[in-house]
């Protein structure tokens, strides 16, 4: 029941530009609609992080994959594909993005949702999802909801009821980075 409830409350605050406070397949994030300026220029703000510092975002599948990345590097579908836990990857040349989660270069870093809850939610917003730490930027990343900070929970529009009583500790995804002739980087184990 509170699964259905905030799936269509974050849909709702989505649609309108808004921010929402959810669980990943890692660990708790800030999200918002990944193509609308306004949205993610909050997610900035929220954060205190510079612009400089692009976001990361969730997709439902490799088809949504495909809308958002010119060329997908063949090495990258395997590395996803072998991984037995989430993977961030960073593509090098994204479009339909908004400013602000592609770096300066166009790459962005991407993760296909695995998890439940993500997944449905992405799915019916039929759009990505930002999905970047619950955290003001340069503090530790919360590992469960209890290590999110009041002014972040205050700071969004929608808090996800779902998974609020996980104690286990949770860890932000590896991120590679991966080039279109097959070069891999290590961003973050």
């Amino acid at each position: 029941m509170i699964f259905d409830e905030d799936i269509r409350n974050c849909l709702k605050v989505l649609k309108e530009g808004g921010i929402i406070l959810y669980p990943t397949d890692t660990i708790w994030g800030l999200g918002c609609d990944a193509t609308n300026i306004k949205a993610v220029e909050r997610i900035f703000e929220i954060k205190a992080r510079k612009e400089s510092k692009s976001l990361l975002v969730l997709v439902d599948s490799e088809a949504m994959l495909e809308r958002y990345v010119r060329e997908i590097p063949p090495m990258a579908s395997e590395i996803v594909m072998l991984s037995d836990k989430p993977l961030t990857i960073i593509y090098p040349s994204c479009k339909n993005l908004a400013a602000g989660i592609t770096a300066e270069d166009g790459s962005a870093g991407i993760r296909i949702t695995a998890d439940s809850f993500c997944s449905l939610l992405i799915e019916r917003f039929r759009k990505p999802v930002v999905s970047t730490s619950a955290n003001i930027s340069g503090e530790p990343s919360p590992s469960h909801f209890d290590e999110i900070s009041e002014g972040i929970i205050r700071s969004v529009d929608y808090v996800v009821f779902h998974r609020r009583e996980d104690r286990q500790k949770h860890i932000a995804s590896p991120v590679i980075k991966v080039e279109i002739n097959g070069e891999i980087k290590i961003i973050r184990k």
